[in-house]
């Protein structure tokens, strides 16, 4: 499928408190109760949804510096109030037992009517290690090795429900037909579950599966349980690069490459011009006393220079579509949704409006057979 096509061509944003700069809550004279204010964070989720942007991503880390509140949870909370997008929360794998996350996630499929994702992540540091005392950091391939263990056990865990075990028959008292719940009974390197999960099967089957894949140890999890890709890259020409090697290694995992959607982190602070966006940058630096280097491509200017940036990622085959991360909320978001995207759909590099339905279904994503459907418990 070419992305030239409208449904290969996608926006994304990924939300914090204040932005990706860590002066943007000073800057932007946010009031320190934000960042544990829901309003805040629905209101930042209702601006991206208005203009029918496919899915909001909300990180989570273990740094002390790093988001407050859980991810998962506070999907959760906005699920109810905003519909239309998707919902993505990071989940590290690391630390937490993939039966919690296969429940967390199976959950915010059901509350958001099947608009949930998730964003399994890794977890490097023995400062982080050390908050959980249950073993040591580990080095990277040990880290997706498990990683890939911990997918797998969660999508099996979402299949452990057949999609009608769910009976509530009242004249018998049965609640749920117990030949449709199956042992998934996986054996690997780091987990040994029997399952079956205590949630039933999600709304869209599996909840679509947003992967990282900047580093070797990653792309082979990414290209065997991913739907969504992300990749950061300093310009467009490394990018299509990164592309390229992903949907190789996809088609190696023996997946249609055509699948599998590669998004490209672009960091964005837009103004009036690129004059007035850098001298917003340089006030932010102050304000940190530091520079913030760039962690992938980045836009500082007016909304026409990321419309280009956009146009141009699509045209070189660079990525499907974006994840904006802007450095500044929720002030970048919102010239995001009333300028931007509108310049975008001109272009006709972006549909409009609520796509509706699943979030499986905005990235044309079938609903997934169940594995062990038919099979004896």
């Amino acid at each position: 499928m070419s992305p030239f096509t409208e449904a290969r061509m996608h926006l994304a944003v990924e939300l914090t408190v204040a932005g990706r700069h860590p002066a943007a809550a000073r800057w932007a004279k946010l009031a320190p109760s934000a960042a544990f204010d829901p309003a805040h964070h629905a209101a930042l989720a209702r601006t991206a949804a208005r203009r029918g942007l496919d899915m909001v991503l909300l990180p989570h880390t273990f740094h002390a510096d790093g988001p407050l509140l859980d991810a998962v949870s506070l999907a959760a909370r906005i699920a109810p109030v905003v519909p239309g997008i998707g919902l993505v929360p990071t989940a590290t794998v690391t630390h937490t037992e993939p039966f919690h996350i296969s429940k967390a996630i199976a959950t915010l499929d059901i509350v958001s009517s099947g608009r949930a994702g998730w964003e399994p992540a890794v977890s490097r540091t023995q400062a982080e290690a050390d908050l959980f005392g249950r073993k040591p950091a580990a080095p990277p391939d040990v880290l997706w090795r498990e990683a890939a263990d911990a997918v797998e056990v969660v999508v099996r865990l979402w299949d452990s429900w057949e999609d009608d075990a769910v009976i509530r028959d009242a004249a018998t008292g049965r609640y749920i037909d117990r030949d449709k719940l199956h042992y998934i009974d996986f054996e690997g390197e780091f987990f040994s579950v029997k399952g079956p999960s205590i949630t039933p099967r999600p709304p869209q089957g599996h909840p679509l599966v947003v992967l990282r894949a900047d580093e070797d140890e990653a792309l082979p999890v990414a290209a065997r349980w991913a739907d969504v890709v992300r990749i950061s890259a300093p310009d467009l020409t490394a990018a299509a690069d990164a592309r390229q090697r992903i949907r190789q290694a996809v088609a190696a995992a023996g997946r249609d490459p055509d699948d599998v959607t590669v998004l490209l982190d672009v960091e964005v602070h837009l103004a009036a011009d690129r004059d007035r966006a850098r001298r917003d940058l340089a006030e932010l630096d102050r304000l940190a006393r530091t520079e913030l280097p760039p962690s992938s491509v980045r836009v500082l200017g007016a909304p026409t220079d990321l419309a280009d940036l956009i146009g141009a990622a699509v045209r070189t085959f660079a990525a499907d579509g974006v994840t904006l991360i802007p450095l500044v909320l929720p002030a970048d978001l919102g010239v995001v949704a009333d300028q931007v995207v509108p310049l975008l759909a001109g272009r006709g590099l972006l549909r409009t409006g609520s796509a509706g339905g699943s979030l499986r279904a905005r990235f044309g994503l079938p609903r997934p057979a169940n594995h062990f459907a038919g099979a004896t418990s």
